[in-house]
């Protein structure tokens, strides 16, 4: 048996919902979750903070949310209002649903995760996502102050720029090593201290190790090995899991992916709709990763029908499929990131 395993934002649908609540409830917060998001891509890339994986900004911006009053009916309401579907994603997932497995793995939160699947009537049961119920965490008059003040300063900073081969703190600028340090002291000494912390402490964003852990335990509930996975994503919170299916013989897909995606992935596909994800994995259900490799080597001339056919069908779909290697992975970057851009728009389309 052959299963797929998806992220949700980006290869399922255009929101990046945890930016679009900090744009909603805190003022300049677009800012503000933007340089927190790339805090997050150091700490994770970068520093590699003990304990600490990509996607923990949906922990990191909460206490903010809670300040500026935020509550889980709010939320939902905002996420069902505001959800926004890849063009042809509920076929794609229709499609595949009669013929294999689908799960979905997501760092977003639960009651935005809820929305997508009962829009596309997809199995609650079949997604691992970040936990939340915010309804139950408390902050006095003094916090919210604080909270608030500090939100202030968060989106008055530059987003921190990664340089493309950086590997150390050293490789950043000198004003980022600042913004740096300065959001080391208020995330971890000064709200530690207050009781705000406890939603940080509590919340386990679905990102990084996580996500390969739910590729273990999906694969433990179904018998699956690795090379049974096709697994699809398309960001820094992707690639533990990304390499865990390259590394052991699966399949592993940057869909519109950031660099972060394309460095762990095997393959690129660079499209505008959902429905190259219902393509390839129905090819490699019927006829294993050794044919999508030769769909993108022989262009479709293979002499096997079912190849021909899907990339037949994926030149309908004017989608874009690339082996990545290291003399294209810069190209195949700069590509990706126009694709993903036009799809999701240029603000979240430059989130890690």
């Amino acid at each position: 048996m052959k299963i797929l395993i998806t992220d949700g934002e980006g290869p399922i649908t255009k929101n990046d919902n945890a930016f679009e609540l900090s744009s909603y409830f805190i003022p300049n917060g677009e800012k503000f979750f933007t340089v927190v998001s790339s805090y997050d891509d150091v700490l994770a890339y970068i520093i590699k903070k003990p304990g600490y994986k990509a996607g923990d900004t949906l922990k990191l911006i909460l206490p903010f949310l809670k300040a500026y009053g935020a509550t889980d009916k709010i939320i939902e309401e905002y996420s069902r209002k505001n959800l926004l579907l890849m063009p042809k994603a509920k076929e794609a997932l229709d499609y595949l649903k009669p013929i294999m497995p689908i799960y979905i793995v997501s760092t977003s939160y639960e009651p935005y995760v809820k929305v997508v699947c009962e829009t596309l009537n997809f199995p609650l049961e079949n997604v691992y996502c970040t936990k939340l119920k915010i309804d139950k965490y408390k902050l006095d008059e003094k916090e919210i102050e604080i909270l608030k003040r500090f939100s202030i300063e968060i989106s008055k900073m530059k987003p921190i720029k990664i340089p493309e081969k950086a590997s150390s703190l050293n490789d950043l600028s000198k004003k980022d090593n600042e913004t740096i340090e300065r959001l080391n002291q208020i995330f971890w000494e000064d709200l530690p201290s207050m009781k705000a912390y406890e939603i940080i402490k509590d919340v386990n964003p679905i990102g990084g190790f996580e996500k390969a852990n739910a590729v273990k335990e999906i694969l433990n509930k179904t018998g699956c090995d690795f090379s049974d996975v096709i697994y699809i994503g398309d960001s820094i919170t992707d690639v533990q899991a990304l390499n865990l299916i390259k590394e052991n013989g699966g399949l592993a897909i940057s869909f519109n992916g950031n660099q972060y995606a394309l460095k762990e992935a095997e393959i690129a596909v660079l499209a505008l709709n959902a429905m190259p994800i219902a393509i390839l994995s129905e090819l490699f259900l019927k006829n294993g990763k050794q044919a999508i490799i030769e769909l993108i080597k022989n262009k479709g001339e293979s002499l096997n029908p079912e190849v021909k056919k899907a990339w037949s069908k994926l030149k309908n779909e004017e989608a874009k499929l690339e082996k990545i290697e290291e003399k294209n992975l810069s190209k195949l970057i700069s590509e990706s990131m126009r694709y993903r851009k036009k799809v999701r728009g240029e603000k979240i389309g430059e989130l890690g």
